[in-house]
Formats: C-alpha cells, sequence, structure tokens
C-alpha cells in the first residue's frame, strides 16, 4: 500500500523534504471530495468512501463532532494547501461542484466515475498537445504554468482539432468540465502541480514529463 506514503512521511516529522508523488496528489485530492461529500450528505457508512476510510486510519484522524468526514476535510485541505500550494478557490470549485452534482447517496458513484473520467481524459490530452513543453527545466517553473494554463484555455474554447482522436478527447473534457462546473483556473491549478510532480518523480518509459 503506497497511498499518501511521501506525505505521511512529512507529516511525522521524519525530515524528509520530499512531498510527495503523483499518486500521493491525486489520491488526497479524492480524499477531499469524498469527504465533502460525506459533510454534505451526511454519510456515515463510511464504506461508501473507501479512500477517505484509508486516509482516517493512516493518520488516525478521530471523528469530529459524530460527523463523518469533517475532521477528513480539514486535514486533507491542510496537507495540500501547505504541500502543494493549492489556493482557496481550488477548493471552493470542489464544494460548489459537489454541492451541485451530489443531492443524495445515490449521486455519489455517479458523481466519482464522471469526475475520473474527467480527470483522466484531461489529464491524457494535455500530455498530447504540451509534450515537449512537459521538458521545461523546472527552474521555468513561470513559463510551464503560462504553457499549461494557454493549453487549458485552447482545451476549454477550440472546437476544432487536426487529430480525431484529439478532437474527442477535447469534446469530452469540455462536456466534462460543464457537467461538473469547474473552471479554466481548476483545471490549470489541478495540471500544473501534477506536471511538477512527475518532473520529481525517477524517469520511466511513457512518463508525461520524462
Amino acid at each position: 500500500m503506497s497511498l499518501l506514503s511521501k506525505l505521511l512521511k512529512k507529516d511525522t516529522g521524519d525530515g524528509n523534504s520530499n512531498v510527495g508523488n503523483v499518486e500521493d496528489f491525486v489520491s488526497l485530492t479524492r480524499v477531499y471530495f469524498q469527504s465533502v461529500i460525506a459533510v454534505n450528505l451526511g454519510i456515515t457508512n463510511i464504506n461508501f468512501i473507501p479512500d477517505v476510510a484509508q486516509f482516517k486510519r493512516m493518520f488516525k484522524v478521530q471523528t469530529q463532532n459524530g460527523k463523518l468526514g469533517l475532521a477528513e476535510k480539514s486535514r486533507a485541505r491542510k496537507m495540500l494547501m501547505q504541500d502543494y500550494g493549492l489556493s482557496e478557490n481550488f477548493f471552493k470549485e470542489i464544494d460548489a461542484s459537489v454541492r451541485k452534482s451530489c443531492k443524495t447517496p445515490n449521486d455519489i458513484q455517479a458523481y466519482l466515475f464522471m469526475y475520473q473520467g474527467f480527470s483522466n481524459d484531461l489529464m491524457m490530452l494535455m500530455g498530447n498537445l504540451m509534450q515537449w513543453k512537459f521538458r521545461i527545466p523546472l527552474l521555468f517553473k513561470k513559463i510551464l504554468k503560462g504553457m499549461t494554463e494557454k493549453t487549458v484555455h485552447e482545451v476549454c474554447t477550440k472546437k476544432v482539432w487536426k487529430a480525431d482522436d484529439v478532437h474527442k478527447t477535447a469534446t469530452a473534457v469540455r462536456q466534462y468540465k460543464e457537467r461538473l462546473g469547474y473552471s479554466e483556473q481548476w483545471m490549470t491549478e489541478y495540471v500544473y502541480n501534477i506536471v511538477l510532480l512527475a518532473k520529481k518523480e525517477p524517469k520511466q518509459k511513457g512518463d508525461i514529463a520524462k
């Protein structure tokens, strides 16, 4: 089990300077999503939110005021802000998206499935469109962020693409975006953090930022 492995080391104060990897970041984001869902819908069965269950066990998070997800949401948010520098708006958009799409427990699986499709298609598309731009050294983070922002804008506004697979995926991403209610700014922040983390990981064949 490697979920939040490096975050756990950092949180326990062992002096490890590594913040985490792509898997840790994505997993911690899911913990926040599921915690918001639990709080909003009053979920009491932790099996509905498996990532929160694992997070709760690993960090020994005590249930706050008898309400599942409340303490976990606060803890995950704090870690994401401190370790990855995420903005307040990043979390506000997640909160708004969950309120809009998850009104009953029956909506949970459909929402999480839709979000997973959105995340997967977005990252696959960005990897396809940016390619060499991901090889920009970490020294030039500002330039990389600007390029990420520009590419996200194109994905959200450009209606026709030459390659059929790119056109199909871009269309799917825009549809997910509208249904979930996320902005270009949110998408840029999410993608940019994943790119930075991927660039810090050992290079492997097929990596997005090798």
